[in-house]
């Protein structure tokens, strides 16, 4: 009786404990959609870049200095820094009062892609933000890194940097890591790209598929009716029975995105012998500048360290407040990616890790 009894306690304890928490992931949902209107709106951050590398160069300067030189050695920096102060805030007012002028700033924003290309929606801020201020004489950087995914995602993306090109401010792409198929088409709307030596670079192609489950239906005496009104309404699906008509029709459009993917390269890269690195491939970077997929050979950290000695340098970071449903989606859709590349490599024995 008394195992009986210690039993039910602790079982009414973890029922309480489940309800509990039921009750406050409820409040919390509710709480977010009452706030709805104020908590959908994000706000702009924007990083100095120049004063983090001083303040780097200074606390490295100042730790290899003898206990006995540092005091004097800091009031030093902090009097050349009111002078510099004062002498940006006088080059900023005559920027102000000439379109002329050749104060030049570099807007930094990042871009880390995923299948859907879910940070389309910052970049499409930062960009309108960078609009309102930046000239012809500016520079805008994009840190790019993304393997690709969605036709009209990547799309959507591509157009949002295209909105810069079509003002005529200079758009360097730097790339660390990859840019594969969309994160390549992103990268050809800029002026310039930059990838580091090792950088996975390419995969121009296009590619689908889904698996069919008509046989297992068919074996189990299961009927699927699939109504469509069109001829290509529906060319392949994944539980009718396909027809090699409607598989015609899906390599076509297959071959028509692909077509477009490469005149979208060639017109923003006539270098490119689109014939030759049009096959899906992916090089490194060294390889890839060999092929004028890239124009030099540097990563992000060493060109933005070059432009913060002759320029103001702005990160631009546009974040927006999510409900927790949002926070979750966006948790499980990225968990939901690095499954679905994990299942490609494996698929393809693909040596290389996109993610």
């Amino acid at each position: 009786m008394e195992f009986f009894a210690d039993y039910g306690l602790f079982l009414a304890k973890t029922v309480t404990a489940i309800i509990a928490i039921g009750v406050l992931l409820s409040i919390i949902t509710n709480a977010s959609q009452k706030n709805r209107q104020g908590g959908d709106k994000g706000h702009l951050e924007i990083n100095p870049l120049n004063k983090q590398y001083e303040e780097i160069s200074n606390s490295m300067s100042m730790a290899m200095l003898d206990q006995s030189t540092q005091k004097a050695e800091a009031k030093k920096l902090r009097k050349e820094q009111k002078k510099r102060a004062k002498s940006i805030s006088k080059d900023t007012q005559s920027d102000d009062q000439s379109s002329d002028s050749s104060y030049k700033r570099v807007f930094v924003v990042k871009f880390n892609g995923n299948i859907s290309a879910s940070a389309v929606t910052n970049l499409r801020e930062e960009v309108t933000a960078i609009l309102t201020q930046a000239k012809p004489n500016d520079e805008v950087v994009v840190k790019l890194e993304s393997s690709g995914g969605m036709v009209h995602s990547y799309g959507l993306a591509s157009s949002q940097l295209d909105r810069l090109r079509k003002k005529e401010i200079p758009i360097t792409i730097c790339v660390d890591k990859v840019a594969a198929s969309g994160g390549y088409m992103m990268a050809c709307v800029g002026d310039k790209i930059l990838a580091a030596p090792f950088a996975i670079i390419g995969s121009i192609g296009v590619v689908a598929q889904l698996p069919n489950f008509h046989r297992l239906l068919k074996k189990h005496d299961v009927d699927f009716e699939l109504l469509t009104a069109g001829e290509y309404k529906r060319t392949l699906t994944m539980f009718g029975e396909n027809t090699e008509q409607g598989r015609e029709k899906f390599i076509e459009d297959l071959q028509d995105t692909h077509q477009l993917f490469k005149s979208y390269i060639t017109e923003r890269r006539p270098k490119i012998d689109i014939d030759k690195v049009a096959t899906g491939e992916v090089w490194f970077g060294s390889r890839a500048m060999e092929l004028s997929l890239v124009d030099e050979l540097m990563t992000s950290d060493e060109y933005l360290t070059q432009q913060a000695q002759q320029s103001k340098v702005y990160e631009i970071s546009y974040i927006q407040k999510k409900k927790l449903p949002q926070r979750l989606g966006i948790a499980a859709e990225e968990s939901a990616d690095r499954l679905l590349v994990k299942w490609w490599n494996r698929l393809t024995d693909n040596s290389y890790n996109y993610k």
